[in-house]
């Protein structure tokens, strides 16, 4: 059965698509039903089942008899170090941590913050807290500590589990002083904290609060798995919000087993026994869905990396990782391509890839320099995905396990079964193939995606519901083109309007990145008396690109010119060594327009390295932007 045959077969009949979807999970009670709708637009999935995560994820597959199986390999140049965990051992180590939790007073429907970085303990604690039915939320190791201040009085974690540090290949990030100056500021008190000491920096603990993560466990009774209700809470992550205060997306527990069950085989066509490796963190949705719990509840092999896509060693990191642990399906964002791609521009330090089937970017838009990069030197399929921490799976795919859809470069593919993607006008009326409009996806959503926002519902209505009324807002703009291909071009914010005539950042970055000498770019909005708005670029260069700057910047506006047209107005732009973005590797653009226009700015709380933004204002002000 082809794409074009499942996806009618869900539109035909949702219901009994996701029954059918359901039958892949183990459930103490199976659901009779799978979507409510008795709260409509707050639509909920299998509400009358129960279930359980760590079973599904880890319990099942050593009954099945694989318990020999590798579960993680932990990867960490880093520290040098290499370590496998099988489904067996994976299995003791997590009913121990979570009988550990259960003796403290952790109980169903508790919420526990965990705070570490991309070491094999981080997934266990996750998983431990879905043994038991406690709601996870995972904070990026090393976030300030002001932020995860307001995640603790957010969510009011019974506990917190955290490493004694991260580490960085120039330095040892000090987790533990963070999290003591966050507990300090947050109204709201953990009753204990759990300190996973790693060798690089044992930190001090605080006396009668702070507990060793080997002490903590040593005798405890392990834990069984407990059943929970299809819509309790599996997890609450954080994503930043345009009013500064964190969203707490929530992911319900039986739609995220059905879901991510499915896509691992039907989009990224891997199952029991396969490698698949996610090169992101576990900090974000990315590190939740496909480091943790869907290569896991497929019975794959699960890559956890502690290292960087350059300069751990070099940008040979990657293929050495893929080759040495046989991956069959990686998943990176593009950002990461860019770095080595800006690295090895001719792709010398490629070598033969003979397990990888194909890789997969999202997180941003993949541009298609980079995407001809990766074609080129990887020999593999290169599969470009859509989705959002809200989702928490691709909307739009080319679903590899169920048929290799033709690759139009620069678009995502298709919907996938579960979204019903429309593009509307200001007005919220569907406009016409190849029309820039705003992406938003009918109601209901699929199993899964955030039903709600934690203690925020009015909140959530508001961000993701009133504007279009029955659909979703994705945030995101684009259009489909005739053939039912979507193409993201920029989030509705960077849609400019240039004299009346609304223009996408995306396709003039696709411009930009395409000449030989650039191997990443950003394009913001300025304000302009005269015509509301003005394009500005930023350019990074390849490594080794010797020109003059001002010679590649005036090839770059006559290259916007010839192939957007006058229309864009597209007259400046300013190389820089590097992009401010975020640790998950999107570009900080909305921090950059406020720099760029002279507005208050706030330094924001997910960026990767601050001093990029010193060196962002010196560039602006060399054109005569960012006055104080």
């Amino acid at each position: 059965m082809g794409y074009a045959q499942v996806y009618d077969q869900w539109r035909n009949d949702p219901e009994g698509f996701w029954l059918s979807a359901a039958g892949g999970i183990d459930w103490v009670k199976k659901p009779a039903k799978a979507l409510d709708d008795s709260r409509a637009p707050l639509f909920e999935w299998f509400t009358d089942a129960e279930v359980n995560t760590c079973w599904n994820a880890v319990d099942r597959h050593v009954a099945a008899g694989r318990g020999k199986q590798p579960a993680i390999i932990h990867d960490s140049p880093v520290t040098g170090t290499k370590h496998v965990i099988t489904y067996a051992e994976l299995q003791d180590r997590v009913a121990r941590l979570a009988g550990a939790l259960k003796a403290r007073g952790i109980e169903k429907g508790d919420r526990v913050i965990i705070y570490m970085p991309m070491v094999p303990e981080a997934l266990e604690a996750m998983l431990a807290c879905g043994r038991i039915g406690a709601i996870h939320s995972v904070v990026f190791g090393g976030f300030a500590a002001h932020e995860l201040a307001v995640r603790i009085d957010d969510c009011t974690p019974k506990a917190i589990i955290a490493a004694s540090c991260g580490i960085e290949p120039s330095r040892v990030v000090h987790y533990k002083p963070l999290l003591d100056a966050a507990i300090d500021q947050a109204a709201h008190k953990p009753d204990f904290c759990v300190i996973f000491q790693r060798e690089q920096e044992v930190a001090a603990l605080t006396p009668g609060r702070d507990l060793d993560w080997h002490a903590f466990q040593h005798g405890v009774t392990p834990a069984d798995c407990v059943p929970v209700a299809g819509n309790h809470p599996a997890y609450i992550l954080y994503t930043s919000g345009t009013t500064g205060a964190p969203k707490g997306v929530v992911r319900p527990t039986a739609g995220h087993l059905v879901a991510l069950n499915w896509t691992m085989r039907a989009i990224y066509n891997v199952g029991a026994g396969d490698v698949f490796w996610a090169a992101s963190d576990v900090g974000w949705v990315v590190g939740h869905s496909y480091i943790c719990y869907g290569p896991l509840i497929a019975g794959c092999t699960t890559v956890v990396y502690e290292g960087k896509p350059v300069g751990t060693p070099d940008a040979a990191a990657f293929w050495r990782v893929i080759n040495e642990h046989k991956v069959r399906s990686f998943f990176t964002a593009p950002t990461a391509l860019r770095a080595i791609k800006r690295d090895d521009p001719d792709g010398k330090l490629v070598p033969p890839l003979p397990t990888l089937q194909a890789l997969y970017l999202a997180g941003e838009r993949a541009d298609p320099d980079t995407i001809h990069w990766a074609q080129t030197h990887l020999k593999v399929p290169v599969i470009d995905h859509w989705w959002q921490t809200e989702t928490g799976y691709a909307i739009a795919a080319n679903p590899l396990g169920i048929e290799h859809l033709p690759v139009k470069i620069g678009s995502p593919s298709v919907p996938m079964p579960g979204f019903d993607v429309q593009v509307l006008d200001e007005g919220g009326h569907p406009v016409s193939p190849g029309t820039l409009g705003a992406i938003a996806i009918k109601l209901p959503l699929p199993p899964g995606t955030l039903p709600t926002l934690w203690n925020a519902e009015d909140r959530f209505r508001k961000s993701y519901l009133d504007h279009f009324p029955g659909y979703y807002e994705t945030g995101d703009a684009g259009y489909v083109d005739e053939d039912g291909y979507l193409y993201i071009m920029a989030r509705t914010d960077d849609v400019i309007n240039v004299a009346g005539h609304r223009l996408s950042t995306g396709a003039m970055e696709e411009v930009l990145a395409s000449h030989k000498d650039v191997a990443e770019c950003a394009v913001i909005g300025v304000a302009d008396e005269l015509k509301g708005q003005s394009p500005l670029g930023f350019l990074c260069l390849n490594k080794g690109s010797n020109r003059p700057h001002d010679e590649v910047v005036k090839e770059c506006v006559q290259l916007v010119r010839d192939q957007i047209g006058p229309v864009a107005d597209f007259k400046r732009a300013v190389v820089v060594d590097r992009l401010p973005k975020t640790r998950s590797g999107k570009i900080l653009r909305g921090t950059m327009v406020k720099i760029a226009d002279g507005q208050p700015w706030k330094m924001p709380a997910t960026i990767d390295d601050p001093a990029i933004l010193d060196e962002i204002t010196l560039a602006l002000r060399s054109i005569g932007l960012a006055k104080d």
